[in-house]
This record gives structure tokens, C-alpha cells and sequence, in this order.
């Protein structure tokens, strides 16, 4: 088995698919796994869809598209197996949804360009949204492409 994992837009996808028929065995499995933007509640995501899509998103890589698009857009020439819908689920306080949102590629960009940190837009609406070190369940979206391998 091959996996690669939340990284695949970065490659160049020729130059792995040759390496993934070269090394592979036949009867081998190739997995593709990303994530896509995480889900909360429903007050919580309009933040989070507004900030990522409308205060943040010119400050992404081009790249990202593909785990907007959920890796549907990668090319992928083998014969893929469907896949099951998946989900990882979480529960953060606030600090670690912070912590988190600025690691954000795009925020570090939105930092640089900016000297200011975006986060200071969306803050005192998150602080109303939860409890004193309270937390709140989440799940991130799980894309999944996968294929066996027949050489």
C-alpha cells in the first residue's frame, strides 16, 4: 500500500505515478487522503466559512483549490475503487480552534503581507460562541481517493 496523506496537491503528479507503477506491487493499493475545512455548528461555521472564504482565501496557495475542489480535481489515472464518506471528529476550546486557524497558510500570508493577524477579525465572535474553557465537538471531512494497482 501507498498512502499519501493532505499533501498530494503539492506534488507533481506525473513524476509520482510513474514512482507509484515502479514501485508498487501488483494487487497494491494506492490511497490519496486529504481533509477538508472542518465543521463545528452552525453559528461557528459561518465564522469559519466567512473568514476562510471571503477575508482569506486570495491569501492561499493555488494549490489549495484541490482540497476545495475534494481532490476530485487531482488527476488520478488509475481505476478508482469508491470510497467511503469518512470523518474525524474533535472537540476543541476555543484556544485550540486559535491555535489551529493560525497555522493556516493563507493566515501566515494574510501576517506577512499585512503585519496584523486576520484572527483579530473573527475572535470576539468566536469568544461569545463558547464557554469558559469549555469545548465544542467538530469533524473534518475525509477525502479519500483510492485504487488498486494492476501493473
Amino acid at each position: 500500500m501507498i498512502t499519501v496523506a493532505q499533501a498530494i496537491h503539492w506534488f507533481d503528479f506525473d513524476a509520482f505515478y510513474s514512482e507509484v507503477k515502479r514501485t508498487i506491487k501488483p494487487g497494491g493499493v494506492l490511497a490519496v487522503i486529504g481533509y477538508d475545512l472542518f465543521k463545528m455548528n452552525p453559528e461557528i461555521d459561518k465564522i469559519i466559512n466567512h473568514f476562510y472564504n471571503d477575508f482569506i482565501h486570495a491569501y492561499w496557495d493555488k494549490e489549495r483549490g484541490y482540497i476545495d475542489e475534494k481532490y476530485t480535481t487531482i488527476p488520478f489515472p488509475f481505476n478508482e475503487i469508491k470510497s467511503p464518506q469518512l470523518s474525524v471528529p474533535f472537540e476543541w476550546t476555543l484556544e485550540q480552534l486559535a491555535g489551529y486557524l493560525t497555522t493556516w497558510s493563507a493566515v501566515q500570508h494574510y501576517i506577512k503581507v499585512n503585519n496584523s493577524n486576520p484572527m483579530d477579525s473573527i475572535y470576539p465572535e468566536l469568544v461569545k460562541l463558547f464557554a469558559a474553557n469549555k469545548k465544542q465537538p467538530g469533524y473534518f471531512p475525509v477525502l479519500l481517493r483510492t485504487a488498486i494497482i494492476e501493473k
